[in-house]
Formats: C-alpha cells, structure tokens, sequence
C-alpha cells in the first residue's frame, strides 16, 4: 500500500495537475499511510478515520483559477456543476465548502458530502476526493473534479464575464502555459504494426506518450489498431501509461470474452474501422479542445441536452466536432461518418478521436497540432472579450 501511495502522489506532482507542495495522499492499512505536505496529511487523516473508504487526496492545483472560480461564485453556492463528459459521467456535481464553513480540527461538513460524492471543492484548501477501495481510485477522482473546474473556468471567462485585470494577474502563469505549444515531434519505435507484438509495443508505447503530453484527464482514454478481421483495444479502465497486459484483442464476430474487459468505446473503434481505412486510432482528452468544443454560438437553439441531442456538425480547427453520448451511444453512432473527412472528430465536452492510416505517429501528432490550435484560439477569444486597456496589460503578462 505504501508503494501506492508514493506512486500515486509523484503523479499528481508530475502530471501538472496539484502544486508539489500542497499535495497529500493518505490511505487506510494495517495502519494510516501518508506522504505529502504536513498540514494537508492532518486534514487528510482526520477525514479518513471518519469515513468508509480506503484513500484520499487533498491538494490544490498548480494555477490559482478555483480561487478565481470560487470568488465569481455567489457566496451561497453549494455546488458546481460543470458541462463536461467527466463530469455529467462520474461525478454529477461538485460540492464546495467555504472558507466560514470549513474546520481543519472538525471537518464534519468536509466529511458528510464526500460520504456522497466522489470530490469535493474546498475554499482555501483546493479538492478533496476519496477513493472507496483504491488509492488509484482518489487520484482518479482528484483529477477528474481538477480536468471538470479548469474547463469550468476557461469556459465561463469566455461566456460570462471576462476576467478583470487582477484574475488576469493571478493567472498569468497559466496564460503563459497556453502560450506555449505542445511540442509534436517526439518519436515511436518505427516498425510495421502486422505482428501481436509489435502491436502490443506500440500500444503500450503510444499511451505512455499520451499521458506524459498531458493529452488526456488523469490517464484515460483509449487506443486500438486494426489486427486481420479483429482489433487490439486498451481495456476500459486501463491507465494509459501501463497497459501492458491490459491491451485485449477482440474478433469482428465476438467470439472471446475479450469484448467485456475491452475498452466502452469499442463499438466506437469497430465503426470507424468498417466505414474508414484507419490502422489506428487515438483518444484522449486535451483540455482546451474539450473547452472549445462546448463552446456553441448558434443563436435560438431549442435543444437543451446539447451534449447527446445535437444532430448539427460543427468544425473546430478543421476538423468536424459532433456532440454524442459515451460508450455505444451517440459517439458510436456520429463519430464514424464524420471522422473520414480529416482523419480526426472531436466530441462535444469530451475529447479527440484521431486515426492513423499506417501508425500511431499521426494521429498522435494531429492530436497535439489540435490542442496547439486550440490553446491559441483560446487566447485569441479571451483577449477579443477584454477591452482595450486590458487587452495591453494581457499582452505585457504573456509577453513577460
């Protein structure tokens, strides 16, 4: 357990997603294991003695923007409740506690709505998320309440109200990330992939690659290669970065049982395979194509569930975007007809489903050319939305 615990607290500090010195990852033995900073191992302590689950995570992001989150909100917000596929799959909402209701020596209110969500948003703290059997489980939620309120944040500055020239400030060191391109060269092991095992390596291989380009919400996501008259596929679950024994092949006439561990997007995967000449394909999350993609200017639109009725294809970058339901539902049903045209569809609130006709090079590297792009229309958006004056002291922080 203790192996865990060290494992999943180094990703937390290096997949960007927690401040190394606000991070604490605390789990339930034989006794309470712990690692992180002294004040949030307490916090994290006194919560699990109090509540039926096995593991926790307290820590706070790298970019102050839940602070700038929390101080738009109306003091008597309960809750957040996010647009974004992780959140309408696991988590529902996202409860907050304020600054005059939370107690580190009695974190009573804390620990009565994590015994009903799997997070929560804690003001002068960051977020607090529990694991009911794993330690995996509380980095999974962790990252999943974090990847939900940052595209929360970014959204809202474009459809609400732009950020004033302190939020500006504050977030200098995150406009400075976006500013930056993702670098797209990088190298895979060049081989044919026409053997099991060059296949397994290069799964492997490109969903290790995946995770460390931060292209994906903790480590999910999913990835295949066409195989005869079959497919490999990463299981449903797996992390990205070790797949290795977690890569299934499945027959076109379901003939194994390897179709019940596979991926939920296999339905997706197989569609796309008949109605394309795609190798390979690659999924994952990158977080400002996910912000851009649930940004909609259609004026008068009736359709409230935008995420699983929207029959309309928008494009994003030059590549079709389409809203639909995870798993065998809607994405299953639209993704396919539409990814042909650039090799590429994006998914409303959700992530990028990217082909490769011969390895998993391009649709890797179309993956981050899409993010690059989107992070700098992104920009683009924000400073169109500040006024003149603003718009000069946004330049100076990016250009500083």
């Amino acid at each position: 357990m203790i192996c865990q615990v060290k494992k999943y607290f180094d990703k937390l500090t290096t997949d960007g997603s927690a401040e190394p010195s606000h991070v604490a990852v605390v789990a339930r033995d034989d006794e309470i294991l712990s690692t992180g900073a002294e004040d949030f191992v307490s916090l994290a302590t006194k919560i699990l003695k109090q509540l039926n689950v096995v593991a926790l995570v307290v820590a706070a992001p790298p970019f102050a923007f839940l602070e700038v989150l929390l101080q738009r909100m109306p003091p008597d917000s309960a809750e957040i409740i996010p647009l974004d596929t992780e959140t309408r799959t696991f988590l529902h909402d996202i409860p907050v506690v304020r600054a005059e209701e939370f107690n580190s020596e009695d974190p009573s209110r804390l620990i009565a709505l994590l015994g009903q969500r799997k997070g929560v948003l804690v003001e002068g703290v960051g977020i607090v998320a529990t694991g009911t059997f794993t330690v995996e489980m509380a980095y999974i939620n962790y990252s999943s309440v974090y990847h939900a309120l940052y595209v929360k944040t970014l959204l809202d500055f474009l459809q609400q109200l732009a950020p004033n020239r302190e939020e500006l400030r504050t977030l200098t060191p995150l406009w400075n990330q976006l500013a930056a391109n993702i670098p797209d060269r990088f190298s895979l092991a060049e081989q044919p992939l026409d053997t099991p095992d060059t296949i397994l390596a290069a799964i492997d291989e490109t969903g290790r690659k995946t995770v460390s380009l931060r292209l994906v919400d903790s480590f999910f996501g999913n990835i295949s290669c066409r195989y005869d008259n079959a497919l490999y596929i990463s299981q449903t679950g797996a992390s990205l970065d070790e797949l290795a024994g977690c890569i299934d092949l499945v027959t076109d006439g379901n003939v194994s049982t390897a179709g019940i561990t596979a991926s939920s997007e296999l339905v997706a995967h197989r569609a796309v395979y008949r109605q394309s000449d795609a190798l390979t394909i690659v999924h994952g999350h990158p977080k400002l194509t996910v912000t851009l993609s649930l940004l909609c200017e259609e004026q008068g639109c009736r359709i409230e569930d935008c995420w699983k009725d929207c029959d309309r294809v928008r494009l994003l970058g030059g590549h079709p975007l389409v809203a639909g339901e995870v798993g065998a539902g809607g994405i299953a049903r639209k993704v396919p007809p539409v990814i042909g045209r650039t090799g590429t569809a994006i998914v409303y609130g959700h992530g990028v489903f990217a082909t490769g006709r011969s390895d998993f090079s391009d649709p890797l590297r179309t993956m981050i050319q899409l993010e690059n792009f989107c992070r700098q229309e992104y920009l683009h958006r924000l400073n169109a939305c500040l006024n003149s004056a603003d718009r000069d002291f946004f330049a100076t922080l990016i250009a500083s």
